[in-house]
C-alpha cells in the first residue's frame, strides 16, 4: 500500500494537481508517525491493515470536518474536506454494499449466537475482524441492532 501512495504521489507531481500532492503527503506523513512511535515501543512497522485504520480515520476527520463547514456557512472549506476524502478513498479497499453487507451481518449474528442487544458489542468486533476497512461502520451498526432486536 506504500508503494501504491508513492506512486499517485510521483504523478500528482507530474501533474502539478495541487490538491492531490498535499492530500497524498498528508498520507504519507501520518504512515510516517505512526511508523516512528511504533519503533518507539519497540514494534514493527505499519502493516496494510495499520494504514487502513490510518485512512479511515482521515476520512472520519474530513467528514466531521466538512459538516461542521457546512453548517458554518463555509461551503468552499466543506468541498475542500470532500476532495480530500475521495483522494484518500481510493486507497482502502472496496466497500461492500448493502445487501452483501446486510449478508454478512447476518452471519456474523449467527456465528456469534446474539441474542439481543446485550451481544451487540460482539457482533459489531466480529464484523470489524471480518471486514476491516470494508464496510461503513455506522452502516453496520444499524443492520445489526434491527437484527437484535
Amino acid at each position: 500500500m506504500r508503494e501504491q501512495i508513492a506512486q499517485a504521489l510521483k504523478e500528482a507531481v507530474k501533474s502539478e494537481d495541487k490538491r492531490r500532492i498535499s492530500t497524498l503527503r498528508l498520507i504519507q506523513t501520518a504512515i510516517k508517525d505512526r511508523d516512528v512511535a511504533n519503533r518507539g515501543a519497540g514494534k514493527d512497522p505499519v502493516s496494510d491493515e495499520e494504514i487502513t485504520e490510518i485512512l479511515m480515520r482521515m476520512i472520519k476527520q474530513r467528514k466531521e470536518s466538512a459538516k461542521g463547514f457546512e453548517e458554518g456557512n463555509r461551503l468552499e472549506l466543506a468541498e475542500h474536506e470532500r476532495e480530500e476524502i475521495g483522494i484518500i478513498a481510493e486507497f482502502l479497499p472496496k466497500q461492500l454494499d448493502e445487501d452483501a453487507l446486510k449478508q454478512v451481518c447476518a452471519e456474523v449474528v449467527n456465528e456469534v449466537g446474539a441474542g439481543g442487544l446485550r451481544d451487540m458489542g460482539r457482533c459489531m468486533n466480529a464484523l470489524k475482524e471480518k471486514l476491516p476497512g470494508r464496510m461503513d461502520v455506522g452502516k453496520a451498526s444499524g443492520i445489526v441492532k434491527n437484527m437484535l432486536r
